[in-house]
Parts: C-alpha cells; structure tokens; sequence
C-alpha cells in the first residue's frame, strides 16, 4: 500500500488557480450528499439529513466536507474511521477497489448505529499510489442489540448490548463483494432490506466520489492537488489564529449539567468547562466533569469531547468558513481518560449524542465576558429523541420512527432567538414531514404549533419551542429521552431563561396527563396522546430594554401571552378584552411600558 504524499516545498498556485480547486473539492461532497439523499432507503438518511459526506487525507485530516450533515460528525469522524482501517490492514493493506466499514465504539466513539464507509483515492499517474479517502457516514436504522433501533435506549449498561460492531472490516475487495461481511450486516438488523438499501447508497456515494477526486487529480496532477490541499488548510488556519489572536487573553468559566444518565436518576451529569486564551491558542479543559455514567449517555474521547470542543471552537472562530483540517489548528484539548465525554470502548453510549449539544453550548456561554457580542444566549440543547415502534396497520411491518425535538435557540446582541431548530450538535438537519410519518407509519400528528412563553425574555426574546400532538391509532411502544429539565436554557448579558422541554401522556379517557422525560418501550394504545413540549431558547439582554412595539407584535402572533407582557416585559398593552388575536387596527391607544 503506497500513499502519495506532499511535497516538502510546495510550489506557489496562483491565487485564482487555487479558488477554483477549492471549489471543485467542495463541490465533490456536495454532490455525493445530494446523490446520498436521493438513493437512500431510510428517513433518517434522506429527510432527517443523518449522515456526514467528506474526504480526508491519508493522515484522516479534513480536506473538504458537504454543506450538510450533523456537525458532530463532520468534526472529526470520517478521519478516525480511516485511521483505524489503515492500521487495522497494515498488513494486507488497502487497495484499489476497496471499500471498508466500521462502526467500532473504540475508534468513533459514538453509538453503534453511525457506520462509517470509506474508499481509497488512487493517483490516476500509477494507480497504486493513494491519494485520499473518499467517507460517507451514515446512521443505520438497527444494527441488533435490546431494543428495536438499536439506539434507542435509557438504560443498557454496556456496549455489548447495544448492537453488532464492525471493526474495520472490507466490503469490497478489489471492487468485488465481500459476501461475508454483506451476509453479517443482513443477519444483525431487524430492517434488512431497508440496511442494505442505505449500505448500497452509501458504497454508491464512496466509488463516486472517489473517481470525481480522481478525475481532479488527472486533471491538474495529484503533487499539485495535494499542494493546494495544504495551501487551503494553511489559510484557513491562519484565519483560525488571528480569530483567537483578538479574544482577550484570560481564564473563562461556565457550567452545566444533565438530569440523569437514565439509569441513577437522582445524579446528575455535571459539566461544567474551562477555557483559556493564550495568544493564539484556544484550551477547552473538561478536567472537572462527571466521570463515565452507568448509563448510555457516554461517548468515547474523540467521538465526545473533542468533537463538542472542535464545534464550539469553529462557531467561535470562523463559522462561515469551510471546514477543513487548518480551521482547529489553534484548538487544545485536555480531557482526561474515565469522564463520560472519554469513556472507554466498552461502556454503554446509545444516547452519546444527547450530552453534546449541552457541551458545545457551555463552551460557548463560557466565552460570553469575552466576546459577548459575538455569542448567543443558550439553546434548548436537548436532541428530545422520541420513537415510536410498532407494525404498520395496513401492512403489519416492523416498523421504528425515530425523530428529535425542534425547539427554540437563544436570543443574541441584535436578534430574537431563531427557531425551533434542532440543535447545535445537529446543524441543519430537518424534521421529518408529517406526510412522511403519517404514511410510514401510520401514525398522526394531531397538532404541531409554536409553544407560547417559551423563549426567554430579553431585550431580544429567545427562540420558541414547539407544541407537537401525536394521536396514537393503533398499539405502538414509545421511548423517549429528553434532557435539561433541571438545567434551563439560559439568558445571556441580563437575559431570561427559557423554559425546559418535556413530554405528556394522556391516556384514551382520561383527562389527566403523566409528565415523563425518559422512558424505554411504554406500551400505547389507541386513544392516547402523547404531547411534546419542546423547550424555548434564553434571552440576551435587559427584558426592559425590549421595544415595545416588539412586544406588541410577539403578542398579537400568538409568541408571547398578554399576562406575560403585562407581567415580564411591565408593558400596558392596548387590548381590551379578547387576548392576543386582536389586530393593531382594534387598539385603541399606543403601546406603554408602565412605571417608566
């Protein structure tokens, strides 16, 4: 196995020249993420966005990624993956043709649902030599374990009940099938045809994008490619540097926690982060936070606390750069082994991503005596997985739908919060539709609408959460996991808090609701309802600072109640009578703010 390899002095590319390789990179992944979408099997694939496309280089290091995908992912995964497959065929090596999978909890550090593909770039002068990795992770829709999903779980105490793992092992050899390893995967997941619909998407996507980089490399020379490569990551690094370079220097502190890792329910999950500045260097420490939990709220090194960190660090830095390796040059980590953001390879992590969110937005509160203006207040951060699990009505399949909360992001130095997104860890994922769920799996949503006085009060309001009805029609199995009822979205630079996230049951007749946040398989029936109460995002700012007039409006569109105006925001409203639907043309005197 030979990898072709940069030049000690690179030559100078024109500057112009440069852009457009950039451009063609970039557009490598994109094109395999739209192709991705179109070919795979599974809702979480081709709506929900579960998935990360990119290329790396022979040492795992980013060279470009799709404009999609989860973040918590594209940070670093797709390397580690190629990393362990180098080492685990050192000796048989990699070739042309091959295609390796791996969902090993050592190596990612992530639930065992989250395959990653990958493929050599060859160098089209000799054909041996590799230039690349083209890699494609997506999140299988069961892979075995306790619990249909395979990830849904709240209460699995170790990794080996939580579904097959796939260390590094080929699924092509030399561009044939390895039966083996297909006849594995087919065996291991209660979704067959649909696992191999997305494994036949994604092996589609790794040979295509790997003869696109092949296609740039015969083009312009792999020496000069790799060249530019470096050149790219060298300037984004030095964007990286000077972005930290005019941070204050200083110690900066904020802290956060979890209700529970679903197993000890009395003990939280503390997290509380330090950041230092240093010139040019940027040290997120996590000595102090909880240690590795019983529960599967556990994630390994990489796949947890250096990808939260590398999150935080891009959204602070350059966020509206590309990614690649030189963005996370100036970004230390310290993170000693045994915390529940480093656990080992063999400790449960099903839920590893519902800690993360949390993570990356306490890196981020931490910064705001140093860059107030250029942060926002917290988030509702909680991912809310909730899947229902049953068989069609009309067709009596097995069937899993998993989905996560849409709530609302915190306020900032000159907007109202947005939303309801999902979170930070997740980037621009999207909600499946309620067409699709309906259709799928014959479930109905009865009412989705934005969650009144949920977002924090501020001279800019926090983001709203979301009111979500399911009506349930035939026998299904609920598991829900949502997070952060104790630990409230908060304000930013005087703002209010946001209100938590939770779930109600409402039994077929019967008025009264059950509250749960964390649940494993609780049996519905038809006539029940399960209504989820997504959270709102902090404010930023003194509440009475906000307009008036803003809240007039927040109060006419139904955002903001008119006791909570009157109430938080001191503002004596023109209404009389009626509430909030009332339009401007009935008021009949201007907006005051009382007392002032």
């Amino acid at each position: 196995m030979k990898q072709t390899k940069r030049h000690e002095g690179r030559a100078f590319i024109d500057p112009v020249q440069l852009e457009i390789m950039r451009q063609l990179l970039q557009s490598i992944p994109d094109e395999v993420e739209t192709d991705l979408t179109r070919t795979a099997f599974s809702p979480l694939i081709y709506e929900y966005k579960d998935y990360a496309v990119g290329m790396v280089d022979v040492k795992g290091r980013i060279i470009s990624q799709s404009r999609g995908g989860i973040p918590i992912f594209l940070a670093n995964s797709l390397g580690l993956a190629v990393l362990d497959g180098l080492a685990q065929y050192a000796d048989e090596g990699i070739g042309a043709g091959d295609v390796i999978v791996t969902n090993h909890a050592g190596t990612l550090g992530q639930h065992l649902n989250n395959v990653v593909m990958f493929a050599p770039i060859m160098d089209p002068a000799d054909g041996k030599s590799i230039i690349a990795f083209m890699a494609i992770l997506a999140h299988w829709t069961d892979v075995g374990g306790r619990y249909v999903g395979s990830s849904a779980s709240n209460d699995t105490t170790e990794i080996f009940q939580e579904g097959i793992q796939f260390r590094s092992i080929k699924l092509r050899r030399a561009g044939v099938a390895v039966a083996e390893t297909y006849r594995m995967i087919e065996y291991n997941t209660r979704f067959p045809a649909m696992v191999l619909g997305d494994v036949a998407a994604q092996l589609s996507g790794c040979v295509k994008g790997a003869a696109l980089f092949e296609e740039l490399a015969r083009k312009f020379g792999a020496a000069t490619l790799i060249d530019a490569i470096h050149a790219l990551w060298d300037r984004s690094e030095a964007a990286a540097r000077a972005a930290v370079a005019a941070m204050p220097d200083g110690v900066y502190r904020a802290a956060s926690f979890l209700d529970n890792d679903g197993i000890d329910l009395d003990k939280r999950i503390e997290c509380p982060v330090t950041v230092r500045i240093e010139g040019e260097r940027f040290i997120v420490d996590f000595s102090d936070i909880s240690p590795q939990v019983r529960g599967p709220f556990n994630s390994g090194r990489d796949g947890g606390g250096i990808s939260s960190a590398r999150i935080a660090f891009k959204y602070l830095t350059t966020p509206n750069d590309p990614t690649n390796e030189g963005s996370f040059a100036p970004l230390e980590v310290i993170l000693p082994d045994g915390k529940f953001l480093s656990a080992s390879a063999t400790a449960p992590m099903a839920r590893y991503s519902a800690p993360l969110s949390t993570v990356v937005d306490t890196i981020i509160h931490a910064m705001e005596g140093a860059a107030s203006g250029a942060i926002a207040a917290g988030h509702h951060a909680s991912m809310g997985s909730h899947r229902f699990q049953g068989r069609h009505p009309v067709t009596g399949q097995l069937f899993s739908h998993l989905d996560t909360a849409l709530g609302g992001w915190g306020g900032s130095h000159s907007l109202d919060g947005s939303g309801p997104f999902k979170t930070l860890a997740h980037g621009d994922t999207l909600d499946v539709p309620v067409e699709v769920q309906e259709a799928m799996y014959g479930l109905q949503l009865a009412r989705i609408e934005f969650r009144q006085d949920s977002g924090g009060p501020g001279k800019y309001r926090g983001g709203l959460g979301l009111v979500k009805e399911y009506a349930v029609l035939h026998p299904v199995k609920l598991t829900l996991t949502f997070e952060r009822s104790g630990c409230p979205p908060w304000g930013a630079c005087g703002g209010g808090e946001g209100v938590p996230n939770h779930v109600e049951l409402i039994r077929a007749g019967q008025s009264d609701s059950v509250r749960y946040l964390k649940v494993n398989d609780l049996a519905l029936s038809p006539g029940d309802r399960v209504i989820i109460y997504t959270g709102g995002g902090g404010g930023f700012g003194n509440v009475l600072e906000r307009d008036p007039k803003a809240v007039e409006l927040d109060v006419r569109r139904g955002y903001v109640s008119l006791q909570a105006a009157r109430e938080i925001y001191k503002c004596d409203l023109p209404f009389r009578g009626g509430g909030p639907s009332r339009t401007l043309e009935q008021a009949a005197s201007p907006v005051t703010r009382a007392g002032l």
